[in-house]
């Protein structure tokens, strides 16, 4: 199973990745590991994402999609993953697609969570970190909603988009999420607890 986790900022994509990532058995990858990682190795392809990284820039969509490939080539990913960061832009979006084919494999779900900018506005500031102000932390929203929307169109012309309201408790959100992808996706070496 390929699941990816979308949503903006603030929306607790990284801890539902880890949920289901022990619900299921299957990796969680996130993009941002993936740079350390690859900046731990000291690759030509971590020294190019080091450079971004480390002046505050945006990584290139093929430089994010080459590091996810790497990624996904590892042993632990070759049965599937869920995916958290990735894809953020349509080129990285179609890049996944492309990479997946070669080896005969697709995304299966695409789970977005919703939840209000007011809420994801009190969530980030409460987390404290100095760089999360009112005006930058609305910014990024802005930002991250132009930029995505064309990837959402894009799973949902493929049928592969569900929404998930993320306005509740972790573990009420989890529940929602476990309900529709084992509705959408045969799990197959499923480690269900329930």
């Amino acid at each position: 199973m390929i699941l990816v986790l979308f949503g903006a900022p603030g929306v607790g994509k990284g801890t539902q990745a880890q949920l289901l990532a022990e619900r299921y058995g299957i990796p969680h990858l996130s993009t941002g590991e993936a740079f350390r990682q690859a900046i731990r190795e000291g690759s030509s392809l971590g020294e190019q994402v080091r450079h971004y990284v480390d002046n505050g820039l945006l990584v290139p969509d093929e430089l994010v999609t080459a590091v996810v490939e790497q990624a996904l080539e590892a042993p632990p990913y070759r049965n599937g993953c869920i995916l958290d960061g990735f894809p953020r832009t349509l080129t990285q979006a179609q890049a996944l697609d492309e990479l997946l084919a070669r080896s005969g494999r697709h995304v299966d779900l695409v789970i977005n969570l919703i939840v209000s900018e007011e809420e994801i506005v009190r969530r980030l500031l409460l987390r404290g970190r100095p760089d999360d102000t009112e005006p930058v932390i609305r910014q990024r929203l802005h930002v991250y909603n132009e930029q995505t929307q064309p990837v959402l169109d894009y799973y949902a012309c493929q049928g592969k988009l569900i929404a998930i309201d993320g306005n509740a408790d972790i573990e009420t959100v989890h529940q929602r999420i476990v309900d529709i992808v084992s509705q959408r996706v045969p799990v197959r070496h499923a480690t269900e607890q329930s």
